[in-house]
């Protein structure tokens, strides 16, 4: 299945939107290391149908206009990846989990650290709201886009929800 890219700018800089026909697949960082997310070969297309309606819905999303997105996703990793990444998907826009209430949550509360790392390799940033899951002690620790990036989505969305 042919992945297809476009770029685009946000708040946080220039994102990665890649996706297939189906299903939207990554959601990348302009500083992004290429080992965290691999990826078959991309064609660029900035006129793919599921590429413009993840700009769109992530346009409204930094724009406080949408709190929940409506795309199909189509992760690509590990079963207990899948169950980390899934479990993100459940954590409300402007609410945050900590690393071991993930690990809880997936059925393994001594999976912390794996935990971490399958957050770690979240392909779609922001969309699956790996920023949202932080330290035990309330710390922000470990992101993809860096720390800035993770306090300035954290802060938008408590902005928008207060």
């Amino acid at each position: 299945m042919q992945l297809v890219y476009m770029y685009m700018d946000s708040p946080v800089g220039t994102l990665k939107l890649v996706a297939h026909d189906h299903a939207l697949v990554a959601v990348m960082w302009d500083n992004e290391d290429h080992k965290r997310v691999r990826l078959a070969a991309l064609l660029e297309n900035t006129q793919h149908l599921m590429l413009l309606k993840a700009k769109q819905q992530l346009q409204q999303y930094f724009a406080g206009q949408r709190q929940q997105f409506d795309l199909p996703l189509d992760f690509q990793g590990t079963d207990f990846q899948q169950q980390v990444w899934q479990a993100l998907l459940t954590i409300p826009y402007g609410e945050t989990r900590s690393y071991k209430d993930i690990a809880l949550q997936v059925g393994n509360e001594k999976a912390v650290r794996a935990v971490g790392a399958a957050n770690g390799k979240n392909p779609i940033s922001i969309i699956a709201p790996c920023h949202r899951v932080i330290g035990s002690g309330g710390a922000l620790v470990g992101f993809a886009g860096g720390l800035d990036k993770k306090q300035i989505l954290l802060n938008l969305e408590q902005s928008k929800s207060a």
